[in-house]
């Protein structure tokens, strides 16, 4: 590690220099790429500055209790080197998270694909639970939401939807959110009191460039038909809605929310980017998935991850074994706590595997 932060310390000593570089600064896209830079590791640099300056402190406080005969001056001394030791190993700490490889995606904005599974209309109603779960989660966190396609049923659920979400480290936090959601309650639609479990399947998609994904437009088909709503009735006589088809993978994305074509076919062209790289992103994973299981956000899509029992008012997360007894609280969108649960726990599966 300490190769490793001297050579990131030399690093951070060249982007200052080039910062202040006349030549560089006229030229304004390799003046921001150098500032990106210089900015990602500036919390390691500071910390191991700091870190530095603590072992010369320790050292320091040893030599004048070595050298110290008066018995206060001998017992402060000791204090001291017990608290720069204490300050020490939260140093060294912290510069292990520091160090631990970052998902290039998480600062991205996200599209949280909803849809119902097996239980029928209680399991389109559980959409709809979910999607309110997320949006009031964006709220609080002081994203932006908005649907950007559904497909609703007459009784309020959705057998799809999809949510955006904007907001600086939108993915960072969603990205565990991506499996199989299950409920245990007794639906509105149950005369006799029953119990029924249902489910819907999540996926979390960072949302990219056309820098990030490389579309082809001669790999696409573009269809346009008329706008439908719940029960497939039709709202729309003009043929505003959009499907796309990417003709090398199969996948297929339709838009019909917006009232114009074009606005229908940007956000189709946008998820079919972050889905595409998704495609990507998972088949990589697939290939490693065998000697690196530590992102519990990039699992499998048929994973059951958490359940959200109502007779109990319990939400558990399986991946971590994480209970928690405040159901409505939860799917009011207070889930930071089971989403800081979930970090920490990548975080030391991660330090295990760098031998931390």
């Amino acid at each position: 590690m300490q190769d490793k932060l001297e050579m990131i310390e030399k690093r951070y000593a060249e982007l200052e220099q080039l910062l202040s570089d006349p030549k560089v600064i006229e030229k304004r896209e390799e003046w921001m790429n150098l500032s990106k830079e210089m900015a990602s590791i500036s919390s390691i640099v500071e910390l191991y500055r700091r870190l530095k300056k603590v072992y010369q402190e320790i050292g320091e406080a040893e030599e004048l209790l070595a050298e110290g005969e008066d018995a206060d001056m001998k017992e402060y001394f000791k204090k001291e080197i017990e608290e720069l030791n204490r300050e020490k190993e939260k140093l060294e700490s912290d510069l292990k998270e520091e160090l631990l490889p970052k998902d290039p995606y998480d600062d991205k904005n996200v599209f949280i694909e909803i849809r119902a599974g097996t239980g029928g209309e209680e399991a389109a109603l559980f959409a709809a639970d979910l999607l309110k779960m997320y949006s009031r989660y964006a709220e609080q966190k002081n994203y932006r939401a908005e649907i950007v396609e559904s497909h609703p049923t007459d009784i309020g659920g959705y057998k799809e939807v999809i949510l955006g979400i904007e907001g600086k480290g939108a993915y960072s936090r969603m990205k565990f959110e991506s499996g199989v959601h299950r409920v245990q309650r007794i639906p509105s639609t149950e005369s006799g009191g029953r119990i029924h479990t249902s489910a819907a399947t999540v996926a979390v998609l960072p949302e990219v460039e056309d820098v990030d994904v490389e579309i082809n437009q001669q790999d696409l088909r573009i269809d346009t038909f008329c706008a439908t709503g719940p029960g497939g009735q039709s709202v729309n006589t003009t043929q505003s809605a959009i499907r796309i088809t990417h003709l090398p993978t199969g996948l297929v994305v339709s838009c019909q929310d917006e009232k114009s074509q074009l606005q229908n076919k940007e956000k189709a062209l946008r998820i079919l980017r972050s889905r595409l790289l998704d495609k990507y992103i998972s088949e990589q994973t697939a290939e490693v998935a065998e000697t690196r299981k530590t992102m519990v956000g990039s699992g499998d899509r048929s994973e059951r991850i958490r359940t959200y029992n109502f007779p109990q008012n319990r939400v558990t997360d399986h991946r971590i074994g994480l209970t928690l007894h405040k159901l409505e609280l939860v799917l009011n969108g207070d889930i930071d706590e089971i989403i800081e649960e979930l970090i920490a726990n990548e975080r030391a599966e991660q330090l295990k595997e760098t031998g931390g």
